[in-house]
């Protein structure tokens, strides 16, 4: 199965071709803002150097992570998935990076993702929510960090004796990306809706004076 993966939730967006767990093509752009734009000219390009027009799935990475990059990549694959009538999954950012690493033996595995607000999302347990650092939960056993915040975390376990293990896994591949999304197709995840996993709300505002009415005709 051609699995075609998309990644914007953080600070970077990427695109890959990936069959029975081999990538075919991969582009990475590191990149803050942007996202929509430079999304679809990496997913031509990949689709060009695999010399593989088509594909079976579209898989998407739906947060945690930054607003506008969640809402790109969504828009983006579920115009792609509409157009080549192909099926559509969601992934977490903490399912992708899961899947994409050997698993800790012994630990408990905590995914953490930088919020930019101060604090850090914590996935575990199948899971997601957000915490100060000063009001981090207390593993009860060996713990294992991976993702963007996992060393800020990581530390502040330390910091408190506990057995913590920080890996090397920081942000989604597509490796991992598509193994999370075949294990869902397959039912071996519970079913994700393909929208944006948004923890905190938004930090666009209307303005004060409510929004503009509409032009008279």
């Amino acid at each position: 199965m051609r699995i075609l993966t998309l990644d914007s939730a953080l600070a970077r967006c990427s695109a890959a071709l990936v069959t029975d767990g081999t990538v075919l093509a991969h582009r990475v752009h590191d990149a803050a803002r942007g996202h929509a734009a430079l999304l679809p000219v990496i997913v031509r390009d990949i689709l060009a150097e695999a010399g593989a027009p088509s594909f079976d799935l579209v898989a998407v990475t739906v947060g945690p992570g930054s607003f506008t990059g969640i809402r790109a990549g969504l828009a983006l694959a579920q115009g792609l998935a509409l157009a080549s009538d192909m099926p559509i999954v969601a992934v977490t950012v903490g399912e992708a990076l899961a899947f994409g690493l050997q698993p800790p033996t012994g630990r408990a595995l905590w995914i953490a993702t930088d919020s930019r607000r101060g604090r850090v999302f914590l996935e575990r347990d199948g899971a997601v929510a957000a915490f100060d650092l000063t009001a981090l939960p207390r593993p009860s056993g060996p713990v294992a960090l991976a993702g963007d915040a996992g060393h800020i975390v990581a530390a502040w376990l330390a910091a408190k004796d506990i057995d913590v293990m920080l890996t090397n896994a920081r942000l989604p591949g597509p490796e991992g990306i598509a193994a999370a999304a075949e294990a869902r197709r397959l039912g071996a995840l519970p079913a994700l809706a393909a929208q944006p996993l948004y923890i905190d709300p938004p930090e666009a505002k209307p303005p004060a004076g409510g929004l503009r009415p509409p032009p008279q005709a």
